[in-house]
């Protein structure tokens, strides 16, 4: 029988999931009736990539391919089989959406457990809990990128529940009087949940280093605890099993298992095209100081703009000076993994992030920030319930009114940090809305046209930066002979590939060809044959030509 505290936790959890997914469909239903949750070209890329596993010349896992992480589409799945859920992109957003609901729950009970942990904290530990779920559920950015196809929700949630089973683990294994059996079960929810986080994103294979590396320390302190270590070393494997899969598919796949990292469409790849020489790659490169500083500003934009979001740089410092004070320095620490896995990428693996108040003043990968959302989360609670209420105890010791100063100070800044955000737009939307409004433009033109060509029509196009044209047209991926239709561990190309062979004749495999200035198609494709049906121009984007083979133009949709 579920004691009375028992009880108020689960009802607890039960009202921050009702709030969470109140909040969650509000904001889908907002961005979706303004055509808005399709904006990131990310988000379309990782919406077809799914799609293409069964609608497709050539259908299968391979379709996965190899940059992009595959639990992201593999979730996405189910919920693209409808037409209707596809073309709109509603479908992509559900995974999204249920992983921003857990994210919310996740940071209720992390916080919870931290603040009961300790006795000074124990008596606050519900209304805590509550405050740092409210500045993680809240924030406007986080709340567009839960409308969206985008990977960094699913992340934030896996990240988040990793945090908290190895909090627990550590609660337990720490007190003698725990049978094994009690802290195992924590510990091995927290490898599935690394494993997941490390299918989602590669952020998730270092903090599955950092976890892993802490089992470790723990692990020669307590080397002479057999079944502690029994237990640790399965979940080192457990952890260590994700990155080994992905490697042997991209060797098996691809002939190389880093292909991910250095093949033709890693982030290290294009960054080698668009470099100009004489020039930095983009600022950081080379160097994990200023790469750091722009992942924190990011991190800072992602919380509130201007003089507010510095505040929260200073509410996280004081949140690390909580937790040590609390012993829960080495939570604290996971939590700020993000800020060194970024400065590390984007000074040495080729990921840029751009910000528009500092050089080159413009908006690329700014929502990378938001993994630091959780971090602000905690600390904010560790500094409305236990730092400031500590010095207002200083100065009005045995005043009734003494903790009321602490949330107050933290819910006004809350609120006007989020309020800053709002009233410009969420940097995220702006950042996915002036990076796309071009390449819209395009694909949406390109979709009209194709709307008017026989329904049955069959395609050669190289669909990498366009897939949206077909997506808008509710043309099935199957009609489109593409990249992706070949065998990928023939190199340099597929003498047998369906997408080589229609790249050499296509009057024997399609009806129409599109390409585009530049892409692989414009410069491979054999135009004997072609007759040029229209061109395509958009501000900014390369010009689309729309070739016809054969008669099929006397045809009408």
């Amino acid at each position: 029988m579920n004691s009375p505290t028992q009880h108020k936790s689960e009802s607890d959890l039960k009202l921050v999931a009702a709030i969470a997914s109140a909040m969650s469909l509000g904001s889908i239903l907002f961005y979706f009736q303004r055509g808005q949750i399709l904006l990131y070209g990310d988000a379309v890329a990782h919406i077809n990539i799914a799609r293409r596993v069964f609608d497709s010349q050539t259908p299968g896992l391979l379709q996965l391919g190899t940059v992009w992480l595959p639990l992201p589409h593999l979730l996405t799945l189910p919920f693209i089989f409808s037409d209707w859920m596809w073309q709109t992109g509603l479908g992509g957003s559900i995974p999204s959406m249920i992983a921003y609901v857990l994210g919310v729950i996740g940071i209720f009970r992390l916080t919870r457990d931290l603040f009961t942990n300790h006795e000074r904290t124990r008596s606050v530990a519900g209304s805590a809990a509550w405050f740092a779920a409210l500045i993680y559920a809240a924030n406007p950015n986080l709340l567009y990128l839960q409308a969206t196809a985008m990977t960094e929700p699913l992340y934030l949630a896996l990240f988040i529940w990793a945090a908290v089973y190895f909090a627990a683990f550590l609660r337990l294994s720490a007190d003698e009087s725990i049978q094994a059996n009690q802290y195992k079960r924590s510990l091995y929810r927290c490898a599935l949940c690394l494993a997941g986080a490390e299918l989602t994103r590669y952020d998730g294979w270092f903090l599955g280093a950092v976890v892993g590396t802490s089992m470790l320390v723990l692990l020669r302190r307590r080397w002479q605890d057999r079944k502690f270590r029994a237990t640790a070393f399965k979940f080192l494997l457990a952890i260590a099993v994700a990155p080994i899969l992905w490697l042997g598919y991209n060797a098996a796949v691809y002939g190389n298992a880093l292909e991910f990292a250095n093949g033709p469409y890693s982030a290290k790849a294009i960054e080698r095209k668009t470099a100009q020489p004489g020039y930095p790659a983009h600022p950081g490169a080379g160097n994990v100081i200023t790469a750091g500083s722009f992942f924190l500003k990011s991190a800072q934009l992602n919380m509130a703009e201007g003089n507010w979001g510095r505040i929260w740089i200073l509410i996280a410092l004081a949140g690390a000076y909580a937790a040590t004070q609390l012993r829960v320095r080495l939570l604290f620490l996971l939590l700020a993994v993000p800020l060194v896995f970024y400065a590390l990428s984007i000074a040495y693996s080729g990921v840029p992030l751009f910000l528009p108040t500092w050089w080159p003043f413009t908006w690329y990968n700014l929502r990378y920030g938001v993994q630091l959302l959780p971090l602000f989360a905690i600390s904010g609670a560790f500094v409305a319930f236990d730092v400031l209420p500590g010095v207002v105890r200083a100065i009005a010791a045995g005043k009734h009114w003494q903790a009321l100063p602490g949330p107050v100070t933290v819910l006004v800044i809350l609120a006007l940090s989020y309020f800053s955000v709002w009233h410009t737009q969420p940097l995220c939307f702006t950042e996915a809305w002036v990076n796309s409004r071009t390449k819209l433009a395009l694909e949406s033109s390109v979709s009209r046209s194709i709307a008017m060509l026989p329904r049955d029509a069959r395609y050669l196009m190289y669909i990498g930066d366009h897939v949206g044209a077909f997506q808008q047209a509710g043309v099935p991926l199957r009609q489109v002979i593409n990249e992706g239709n070949h065998r990928p561990w023939k190199r340099p190309s597929d003498p047998d590939g369906l997408w080589e062979l229609a790249l050499a004749d296509p009057s024997r495999h399609v009806d129409f060809v599109i390409a585009y200035e530049g892409d692989a198609v414009d410069q491979a494709v054999n135009r004997a044959g072609l007759t040029l049906y229209k061109e395509i121009h958009a501000s900014g984007q390369p010009s689309a030509r729309i070739y016809a083979v054969g008669k099929v133009l006397n045809q009408s949709r």
